[in-house]
């Protein structure tokens, strides 16, 4: 046990920065690989016509306290920016207000007995503190059991569909539960919402935590893919990268497990299946640039027959820009037909599906628009998830494996990323 080793990481996401930062803590030798040309994974930003930018939202709640210690390490104590902001849903042609017991009592085409029970759930997922009971429980079930069939239609039901498709009844009560949790947690009171950004974006995070890494004789390589981790029999050897051989003690890889089949194939016959198993949902990201607001609200709900996206995000409702900025998301399975249409085509919806939530709002107004997209953004949580995934520290000495896939029951998030991160470092000065 203990000891230094020479540690290859795979992926610089938040998760892989945060095992090389932490592994150079504990002593040991550390090389990241990366195969983008730049660090962040999910969380990288680009440069939008002048206007550097994540490609994806981000946004912080209380309880990320990981993330809040790490930027405390790093002598950014004040980095994260609260502001008060505002929920909508888009329904029936209107934004309504949401996120607090006034706005659903108003909020229409529900009877009374439903917005009590709505509310009823919503408050007691935001007070409980044990997980284990849901784990196993399938989560639309758990919800229209709750709030009943017509806020299940009414409220739940196109947020299932749009965002998990095939798989909207098969997922895990108690994911679905830890974002309700999230949220419904982080607020000044109950009428109040409250929601962070780290200043200047997670850039800032990213960039520190770059500059700790090298600080401290750590390597970080970009435009470097990992074809195969390589090991003799039960022990790590190193990695091929770039058609070359570098031998290492230790490999943790952070990349999306799906990739693990294809980059380490000897592994027992039984591992390599749970990985095969694994299904992810993909994202197409729409983000627009504005003259004036489209709305007033951070996060809009969505139910509207004639758009095919769950809502969207005005992020310049929680981050000062100079700019008014959007995030329009398409979840869907990457195997999807309609995963493979240009980006012409949700560029068209995008401008259609503004202009209607806001007829205000013209195309002149429309100053910029750019989609990213990723196929595997979010793993599919069933019930009895974690009995799915294979252990973390698998059975070759020095082999780490995990993705967002093994923060269960929590959602991905640079908090979460942070936290695993630093964890399996830590479980590699015990191995």
């Amino acid at each position: 046990m203990g000891g230094s080793r020479k540690v290859a990481v795979v992926g610089a996401g938040p998760m892989g920065l945060a095992v090389a930062y932490q592994s150079l803590q504990e002593g040991h030798e550390v090389e990241v690989f990366e195969a983008d040309d730049r660090i962040g994974g999910m969380s990288a930003s680009f440069d939008f016509d002048g206007l550097p930018i994540e490609r994806y939202y981000h946004f912080v709640c209380d309880g990320d306290h990981p993330m809040f210690e790490l930027l405390e390490e790093l002598g950014l104590p004040d980095a994260v920016v609260w502001k008060e902001t505002r929920m909508g849903y888009f329904y029936r042609g209107e934004v309504h207000p949401w996120g607090n017991p006034v706005a659903l009592l108003r909020f229409p085409d529900l009877d009374l007995v439903s917005k009590i029970r709505y509310g009823a759930h919503a408050y007691l997922s935001s007070k409980r503190k044990n997980w284990k009971p849901l784990d196993r429980i399938e989560a639309t079930n758990w919800i229209r059991k709750w709030v009943g069939d017509r806020a299940y239609e009414v409220l739940w039901r196109k947020l299932f569909d749009l965002k998990f498709y095939d798989y909207a009844n098969s997922l895990s009560a108690a994911w679905i539960w830890t974002r309700i949790k999230r949220v419904g947690t982080s607020r000044y009171s109950l009428m109040r919402e409250k929601t962070g950004h780290i200043q200047g974006g997670s850039d800032t995070l990213l960039d520190a935590l770059r500059s700790a890494i090298e600080s401290a004789g750590g390597k970080i390589n970009l435009g470097s893919p990992v074809e195969r981790v390589l090991h003799s029999g039960e022990k790590v050897t190193g990695i091929r990268v770039n058609g070359e051989f570098r031998a290492y003690d230790a490999v943790v890889s952070t990349v999306p497990v799906p990739f693990i089949p294809k980059m380490i194939p000897d592994l027992p016959v039984a591992v390599l299946e749970k990985y095969k198993a694994l299904r992810n949902i993909g994202v197409v990201c729409a983000i627009v640039k504005t003259a004036k607001p489209v709305t007033d609200k951070f996060w809009l709900n969505i139910n509207d027959p004639d758009m095919d996206i769950p809502g969207v995000v005005e992020f310049s409702n929680l981050r000062s820009l100079p700019v008014h900025v959007t995030y329009v998301p398409f979840y869907m399975p990457g195997e999807h037909p309609k995963f493979q249409d240009s980006d012409n085509v949700f560029a068209d919806k995008v401008r259609r599906y503004l202009q209607k939530i806001n007829p205000g709002l013209q195309e002149s107004d429309i100053l910029g628009l750019r989609v990213h997209r990723l196929r595997r953004a979010q793993p599919i949580c069933g019930p009895g998830y974690l009995d799915t995934l294979p252990p973390i520290n698998l059975p070759i000495d020095g082999l780490f494996v995990a993705d967002t896939s093994y923060y269960y029951p929590q959602d991905r998030g640079i908090s979460e990323s942070v936290r695993l991160g630093r964890e399996i470092a830590r479980m590699l000065r015990a191995s």
